[in-house]
């Protein structure tokens, strides 16, 4: 019981403390010093063989030990002593004071609070309260309004939050006749509320909308030349209200509508616009202020602004861009076009026009430098250069060498910039030297690509590729196909920019295999060729390529004497010369212009005696744009081989038509002449014409052509016997060309020699190659969009000598046709 009156005695005591501080000033913090973990930093020692002064101790360390006393237990009793309990303490500590006539600690009574109800006696007091309301009693239960509120228009659950609204513009049709622009398209296709499509959760969303709308609409008086114009905005509700208006923009708040038992209703907003243009500014004066350039009118005959017409942003900015495009192409390639000032004058609306010009010293192209990750050396940077030293300096050469950097593909980042020299280059040029800044980016490139063709069966093909395995831009590449039909490995070595930009030298060295309706062959290729092409960067108006082909193929071959095929070893060696001309407006998807192509290899065969002959090519495409969306586009191609017989060509160089990049509706190489097994065998001429009407609408288009096409025996195409194909295709137009996709049928004069055919590809002219094609034939079955085997004509036309050159005949008839092409072999039988 003593130890629980002793406990109650201290927290009294320490509740009287507590009381008291209240009222004491409040003991200053104190703060703990915690040593850190990490060692303490130490200065820095002297170096060593410094000279330090000899500083003598104040106390010897043998005085200092004498002079302090030893303390132990054995010296003081107490230090030994065991620790009371506090019971024991508090006991000590009542008797001690009753001994002396005290008080015992903690009977002191506690300290009586502020007490707001005038209550002495409580065992916990209240806390002084100075607001006499909330000291005041509680009114009785029965005097408070339980009555529910209501409110004017209560929420229905299915009740739409979105409200209606309509937008009106008043008075801008003034400005609108007096500009080029169309202010109030160009102000719907900005506007909040227009992207609002015409409802919002409430109208204060409306409101904000019409507030930001307004200073919209300054905006876009302010840039034809209204720079007083003033526009209000009001809301007008549906139902006779006056509506709310608000001055310059910031719509008021309109009366309450009244309390409404009911749903509520939504009434339709109609959000105004009421605009008074003003006058329209125009430029007073315009000041230029620049050094004297040369010559002297440089500035002042490319600065397209005048004085006396209106003040209209997109003209302003145009003038100076115009001269900061200009300046650097005239050999200032440190121009700078400073801030604009326009001074305007509302008494008579009109502004004058000052621009600051610091042209920079006039230059001439000086030497290179180069720095960063370098792809290649100066030397190779300077070779792609069009300028030399001493030409006056001009942007769009400094812009072209960019370009030709980048088209090289060895490069994450480049730039080329004009670095001051100092150097002066006579008549008050200076020379410039243009850094190079090089980021070489990754060499290497992996392609892989699938497909499939009817007639040439599943190809899947790759590539590996180093772009710079012998600097500078010597590439090796490693290429490989396979499929159901052909497979081919080979190596390329070439050199982009070989001594001369734009001119590639190209070495290749091939092995494939072919086994096609045509022929089956086994073919080695080693080839050098030298060549100038357009590229996505460049589209060149005149590109050549030349070189020499080394061919070993042995091919099998229908013979006629034998009635059988028969297999031959062809040793053949060519020259290449092909000279293209480009006059079309683009390179993947032209409109416009037209394009010839010559291509003449003459040829002779190794075996034996040599053999001479030459192939010979012609293409030719044109493109004429009938409307903006509309364009008709043409292709002729007319092939001859002189100075050999068909049977003594190989069958991989004989021509042949028919497919998805020739005559489309007709198989692959299928038109022409055919053996008693209905493969084609190939010509010593060919003729091929389509022409296409093209209509485009966005990135898609539609596309109706008719093709013709025929393969011939002799070595002169006579135009006979042609046979048509039409059909109707789509596009898909990306930024790497045209995507296609054709569905064509022939049109047979001779028999149901095919159903029709499709093909997919890209394309930049008419059935310009193949990608994917499919053959429709009755009976047949068909997985997705390809069949899944072709179709030999067998019962065709017996009368179609075009298509059929040889058929199965009676022994003694065939007997006859083997003895006349014996006497006549390049006579069609």
């Amino acid at each position: 019981m003593r130890p629980l009156l002793a406990l109650s005695v201290s927290l009294l005591g320490l509740a009287a403390t507590a009381a008291q501080a209240q009222d004491a000033p409040a003991p200053p913090p104190v703060t703990e010093t915690v040593a850190p973990e990490a060692e303490m930093a130490k200065p820095t020692p002297p170096p060593p063989g410094a000279p330090l002064p000899i500083v003598e101790p104040i106390i010897e360390d043998e005085e200092f030990d004498r002079s302090i006393p030893p303390i132990s237990a054995e010296d003081d009793p107490e230090l030994d002593v065991p620790l009371e309990s506090i019971a024991e303490f508090e006991r000590r500590q009542a008797a001690k004071a009753a001994a002396g006539g005290e008080p015992v600690p903690g009977s002191e009574p506690a300290p009586t609070p502020a007490l707001a109800d005038g209550d002495p006696v409580e065992a916990i007091g209240d806390a002084p309260v100075n607001d006499a309301e909330l000291a005041a009693p509680l009114p009785p239960l029965d005097s408070f309004n339980v009555e529910p509120v209501e409110f004017a228009e209560p929420e229905s659950a299915d009740d739409d939050v979105k409200i209606a609204y309509s937008v009106q513009v008043n008075g801008l049709a003034p400005a609108d006749d007096s500009t080029h622009a169309d202010l109030a398209d160009l102000f719907e296709d900005l506007s909040a509320l227009h992207d609002g499509d015409g409802e919002a959760a409430n109208a204060a969303m409306v409101r904000a909308r019409l507030t930001a709308d307004a200073d919209l609409m300054r905006r876009i008086l302010a840039s034809e030349g209204y720079y007083d114009a003033l526009v209000d905005t009001r809301i007008d509700r549906g139902g006779g209200n006056d509506g709310e208006r608000a001055q310059g923009g910031a719509p008021s708040t309109g009366a309450q509508a009244p309390a409404n038992t009911g749903p509520r209703q939504r009434r339709p907003l109609t959000a105004i616009i009421d605009v008074t243009p003003g006058q329209r500014y125009t430029l007073s004066d315009i000041v230029i202020d620049a050094a004297p350039t040369v010559p002297p009118t440089l500035i002042k005959d490319n600065f397209p602004l005048a004085v006396g017409e209106p003040i209209v942003a997109e003209r302003v900015q145009g003038a100076e861009a115009a001269i900061a495009l200009k300046l650097p192409e005239e050999g200032y390639p440190f121009a700078v076009v400073g801030q604009r000032d326009i001074l305007l004058d509302g008494a008579i609306a009109a502004g004058v026009y000052t621009l600051p010009v610091d042209i920079g010293p006039r230059s001439r192209f000086g030497g290179f430098e180069t720095t960063g990750k370098l792809a290649f050396d100066v030397e190779h940077v300077e070779l792609l250069a069009r300028f030399k030293r001493g030409e006056l300096y001009d942007s769009r050469k400094t812009d072209d060498l960019r370009q030709a950097l980048v088209a090289t593909g060895l490069f994450a980042t480049v730039a080329v910039e004009p670095q001051k020299t100092g150097e002066s280059a006579g008549d008050g040029t200076e020379y410039v030297t243009m850094l190079v800044t090089q980021e070489a980016g990754p060499p290497r490139t992996l392609a892989a690509s699938a497909g499939y063709g009817t007639g040439e069966g599943i190809r899947i093909e790759g590539s590996w590729t180093h772009r710079n395995l012998f600097p500078p831009e010597g590439a090796l590449i490693v290429r490989g196909l396979a499929g159901t039909q052909e497979q081919a490995l080979g190596v390329t070595f070439r050199r982009s920019n070989a001594g001369r930009r734009d001119r590639t030298f190209a070495l290749v060295a091939e092995a494939s295999h072919s086994d096609y309706d045509a022929f089956e062959a086994l073919t080695g290729h080693i080839g050098a060729r030298i060549s100038s092409e357009s590229t996505p960067i460049w589209q060149k108006k005149i590109t050549y390529a030349y070189g020499l082909d080394l061919i070993a193929t042995s091919e099998d071959d229908y013979d006629f004497t034998r009635g059988a095929r028969n297999r031959s070893v062809y040793y053949i060696a060519g020259l290449t010369g092909q000279l293209g001309i480009d006059r079309s407006d683009s390179l993947l998807n032209p409109t416009k212009g037209f394009r010839v192509t010559g291509l003449l290899q003459p040829e002779g065969s190794l075996s034996g005696s040599f053999s001479p002959y030459a192939r010979a090519r012609v293409d030719v495409s044109g493109y004429y744009p009938v409307t903006e969306n509309i364009v008709l586009a043409g292709r002729v191609r007319v092939g001859s081989i002189l100075g050999a017989s068909r049977e003594n060509l190989a069958p991989s160089r004989r021509f042949y038509a028919g497919g998805g990049g020739s005559v489309r509706g007709f198989g692959y190489q299928e038109l022409g002449p055919k053996d008693p097994n209905d493969d084609p065998i190939g010509g010593r001429s060919v003729n091929e014409a389509a022409v296409e009407a093209r209509y485009r609408f966005g990135n898609y288009g539609i596309v109706g052509f008719v093709d013709a096409g025929q393969v011939y025996r002799g070595s002169t195409p006579d135009f006979s016997n042609l046979r048509y194909g039409v059909g109707i295709g789509g596009r898909f137009y990306t930024n790497f060309g045209p995507m296609r996709l054709d569905i064509a049928t022939p049109i047979d004069r001779c028999g149901p020699a095919n159903r029709g055919s499709a093909s997919m590809s890209r394309s930049d002219r008419p059935s310009d190659g193949r990608r994917c094609r499919l053959r429709r034939q009755p009976a047949a079955a068909e997985t997705g969009a390809v069949l899944a085997a072709p179709h030999r004509a067998l019962d065709r036309d017996r009368h179609c000598r075009a298509d059929r050159a040889d058929r199965p005949v009676p022994d003694r008839a065939q007997q006859r046709r083997r003895a006349a092409l014996r006497r006549h072999p390049d006579r069609e039988i």
